[in-house]
């Protein structure tokens, strides 16, 4: 595996080869005998931001229920039936995707393949009310585990509404609402399945220790069948230039209270990207970041995280502090600002720049260390610049990131009178707010 990431480092590249099946199936091969091991990974073009009004939460909930079984290999049989021969399997869910993702030994490929199919042509077909109403309540004891009762996790349900307006794609969060989860019923799920889970909508990713002029045909009479469906209207959006909502209280059981600042910013892969997200590690990437040192080093904060989050139609960045003991939030907001401030009006040390560069391209191309890692960049790339063809232009636009595109990136995208806040406050500590 060494020896792919070296040589993908020297050659800028993952090598892929992409074709296109006629019911419009993405396939995108990748070839890495170094392991006797494949990835299967299927990316489909459908997230939160593609649910309709009244049924937040919807594409998440499908993703648990694409594993619910279909008349071929009913209950757990995509689980076990791959386990069974030592492969496993995940899913994730975000606003402008779904993907699924298989692993194992070399010889396990057309299984993986068989069982992709089966339930890309079958699942609505098996799909019943009682496993409509089983994934349900699975997904409604995640939003309570994941925000509800965990702490500081309520304050993230908050963030659509304060970013995006009614109507707008990312105006409401991955998980959904209660009330949208049970009003889901199970010919809703049946539509969605028609009108989002097809192969026109769908890139497969083949990587690892395969052969093509065999693989090729059995993608083709595994997919090929499959009919391709004109795809539902996309939602129109605009960016918001401004937060809807400038600041939120949140009490919840937490011991000490938390800072999250938030902007709009520039979307995945567009100009000022790659900037916010060296920026983030400026601020708060380790020991030697700037709001560490400002904040934790000082005595104002046990913690600081700032993140970049990158979607496809606008990015979120994040400013996250959770105070110490008998620190005041004030001054702590304050610290933050007049950090924002310098790097406003004075641009980053060459000396920190170069901090930034290498240690980005370092995690960056560890990363792809991991054959799964590859194949699900291949398939975001794909998604979000429309070729998988994109790790050379990938750390260009980071290497060409300069200390005054950084410093007019934080004017640009991080004006005070951009951010939103939320406070986190202790249950039993009323007055804090006072």
């Amino acid at each position: 595996m060494l020896l792919s990431l070296l040589l993908c480092a020297q050659a800028q590249e993952i090598p892929f080869e992409r074709y296109e099946l006629p019911n419009g199936l993405q396939v995108i091969l990748h070839e890495d005998h170094s392991l006797p091991q494949v990835v299967v990974d299927i990316w489909y073009q459908v997230g939160s931001k593609d649910e309709v009004k009244g049924r937040s939460g919807f594409a998440h909930l499908f993703e648990h229920l694409m594993f619910m079984g279909t008349n071929r290999l009913p209950g757990s049989g995509f689980d076990s039936t791959m386990e069974a021969y030592g492969g496993w399997n995940n899913a994730w869910t975000m606003e402008d995707a779904t993907n699924y993702y298989d692993v194992g030994p070399a010889n396990l490929l057309p299984l993986f393949l068989w069982l992709e199919a089966d339930r890309m042509q079958d699942l609505a077909v098996a799909m019943t009310q009682e496993k409509v109403d089983l994934q349900r309540e699975v997904v409604r004891n995640e939003r309570r585990q994941s925000y509800e009762d965990e702490p500081y996790g309520a304050a993230w349900l908050e963030v659509p509404r304060l970013l995006y307006p009614e109507g707008h794609p990312y105006a409401h969060t991955v998980i959904g609402s209660h009330e949208d989860l049970q009003a889901a019923s199970l010919q809703d799920v049946k539509d969605f399945f028609g009108a989002w889970y097809v192969p026109n909508n769908a890139s497969l990713v083949v990587a690892g220790d395969f052969n093509p002029a065999e693989v090729k045909p059995l993608i083709e009479r595994s997919f090929g069948h499959l009919p391709m469906r004109p795809l539902p209207e996309r939602l129109p959006y605009t960016v918001p230039v401004q937060p809807q909502v400038a600041a939120v209280e949140v009490r919840d059981e937490v011991e000490y209270p938390q800072l999250n600042m938030f902007w709009v910013s520039a979307a995945s892969y567009k100009p000022g990207d790659a900037d916010l997200r060296l920026l983030a590690s400026l601020l708060g990437d380790g020991e030697s970041s700037r709001l560490y040192r400002k904040l934790v080093l000082t005595g104002l904060a046990q913690d600081v995280s700032v993140y970049q989050m990158p979607n496809l139609l606008s990015s979120a960045f994040l400013i996250s502090v959770t105070l110490a003991e008998g620190a005041d939030l004030r001054k702590v907001e304050a610290a933050v600002q007049a950090e924002l401030d310098a790097l406003r009006t004075t641009p980053p040390s060459e000396a920190e720049m170069q901090r930034l560069k290498n240690q980005f391209e370092y995690n960056f191309l560890t990363e792809l260390e991991s054959l799964q890692a590859r194949a699900v960049r291949l398939n975001e790339y794909d998604a979000y610049t429309g070729s998988p063809d994109y790790l050379a232009q990938d750390l260009a636009r980071f290497r060409a990131v300069s200390a005054a595109s950084l410093s007019e990136t934080a004017k640009t995208w991080l004006a005070p009178e951009k951010m939103a806040k939320i406070v986190v406050l202790p249950k039993a500590n009323e007055e804090a707010s006072q």
